[in-house]
């Protein structure tokens, strides 16, 4: 299949495609090339007003309201069947938009987009309350049950790493619970989820549940996080922005989930499998260019190993090729923007100033588009920018260490604990220090094996609450206690 030609990106609000109020657009650069893949929709207030106000009415008085939880899962199995259906289109516009190789939408990001859809299908009649016995009242019997009631609507603000895997994955749950949604795509990063929103109603959702507002995050996105008429926000971005985020929502009590930055260890123990461990250490290190919040860009290393990963890492990094998303021998991409790739170099330059080692990156680029070498740096030590600083970027530490306590506290000491992998042979070992590790999820012998079955979130500044999983739908309810006395 030859890639589109045309990305179409508009407003999707109460079931019609719409231009922004102004007919303001702003373009949307290919990043393998810089040159203009679409013009989107810049959309102000007076949009995402109107997108709130649909929602609103739908939620509060329209048929999905009371629509049975069977019908809605039938709705979300017949999108993740549209999906399944259009891979092909979707996995070359998220390609050209994002600069990913074609590859990594077709093994991952497609494959979890329409399995997630499937599991929250499954759990949307299965929203049960239960009943509570008590002591009564006043000496008169009670019965007491709960009732899970979904919250309202919700607005789903969504990251351009990843941005349909990561769409779906607030997507699926809030429908699933009986929410209607406003969906804010990335800037950087539309294409995609407008399309998804052709299959929504081609689906058949009634209109005014899954509404989409493109536009600039400080612009859109804020009247979106203010809005009186949203009662949930899910966001997944940067640790800073999800600060200011819950700022703005504190006034109103909105309900929040924020999936927000990473800097994962990867900690080799010195009984580790080489060939296996490195194999996913640099995937880890250099899926999505490094663009991933689950990225484990600090390889810490038994220092018995030690030389053998510097070297293997180094290897790795060298023999990838950098290229067109599209073409079949690429194995990496580039990064979003021109913006994102000058502050990566930055931190690769701070590195060197710093007195790190660079055993591999800084050679030549491709001649346009926003690209990035993979880089392996040897001999970090922690006050170093590239050991403190989220990079978003392929660039990756070497550390070494001398015994698993000493792991242990280099993997902890940041300000972050979204996720961490374990590369050991021992299952005492991998079961001793797993528990140790102050993040949302360790992977042992594999890096960051995500499934809609698993909570995804982190610990400290990676934010609060979890996507995936049975508990991500109770983010999107509220439990309502019923109290009889008789």
């Amino acid at each position: 299949m030859s890639a589109p030609t045309s990305y179409p990106s508009r407003n999707f609000i109460a079931g019609e495609w719409r231009a922004a109020a102004t007919k303001a657009t702003f373009p949307k650069l290919a990043p393998a090339s810089g040159a203009v893949l679409a013009e989107v929709a810049n959309s102000g207030a007076a949009d995402v007003d109107a997108a709130v106000a649909a929602a609103r009415a739908q939620f509060d008085g329209g048929e999905w309201s009371r629509l049975p939880g069977a019908e809605r899962g039938r709705l979300l199995n017949k999108l993740a069947d549209l999906l399944a259906r259009d891979a092909e289109r979707f996995a070359h516009i998220l390609a050209m938009e994002q600069g990913r190789p074609l590859m990594e939408m077709r093994m991952l990001d497609l494959p979890m987009s329409i399995d997630t859809l499937r599991y929250f299908a499954g759990w949307a009649d299965k929203l049960e309350g239960r009943q509570i016995p008590t002591a009564g009242f006043m000496g008169r019997p009670t019965l007491n049950y709960t009732i899970r009631e979904a919250i309202g609507v919700a607005a789903l603000i969504v990251p351009w790493n990843a941005p349909l895997m990561i769409g779906i994955w607030k997507l699926a749950p809030a429908l699933a619970a009986g929410c209607t949604v406003v969906l804010k795509p990335s800037e950087d990063a539309p294409l995609a989820l407008t399309a998804l929103a052709e299959l929504a109603a081609e689906a058949g959702f009634p209109a005014g549940v899954f509404n989409l507002v493109n536009g600039m995050g400080p612009e859109a996105g804020a009247r979106l996080v203010k809005h009186p008429g949203v009662d949930k926000i899910s966001f997944t971005g940067s640790t800073e922005v999800g600060r200011i985020i819950a700022r703005e929502a504190a006034p109103l009590f909105k309900r929040l989930t924020l999936e927000l930055g990473g800097k994962a260890p990867q900690i080799i123990c010195q009984d580790a499998d080489l060939n296996i461990a490195i194999m996913g250490v640099a995937m880890g290190l250099f899926v999505n260019q490094g663009q991933t919040c689950a990225a484990g860009t600090r390889i810490l290393v038994h220092r018995s190993r030690y030389d053998d990963v510097v070297g293997a890492l180094a290897g790795a990094a060298k023999s990838v090729t950098l290229g067109d998303p599209l073409d079949a021998n690429t194995r990496m991409g580039a990064l979003i923007n021109a913006r994102h790739r000058d502050r990566v170099a930055s931190l690769i330059q701070s590195g060197i100033a710093e007195g790190a080692s660079l055993v591999a990156g800084g050679e030549a680029l491709p001649d346009s588009g926003f690209f990035v070498r993979p880089t392996v740096f040897a001999g970090g030590t922690p006050e170093m920018r590239i050991m403190r600083e989220e990079i978003f970027g392929p660039v990756g530490v070497v550390v070494p260490f001398d015994s698993d306590e000493e792991a242990v506290r280099l993997a902890n000491d940041t300000p972050f604990g979204l996720s961490a992998s374990l590369w050991t042979q021992d299952v005492v070992r991998a079961h001793t220090l797993a528990p140790k590790l102050r993040v949302g999820a360790v992977a042992i012998n594999g890096w960051s094996p995500l499934d809609a079955r698993l909570p995804w979130g982190g610990y400290k500044d990676s934010g609060v609450g979890r996507d995936l999983s049975r508990l991500a739908l109770d983010a999107y309810t509220e439990e309502k206690v019923v109290s009889l006395v008789m």
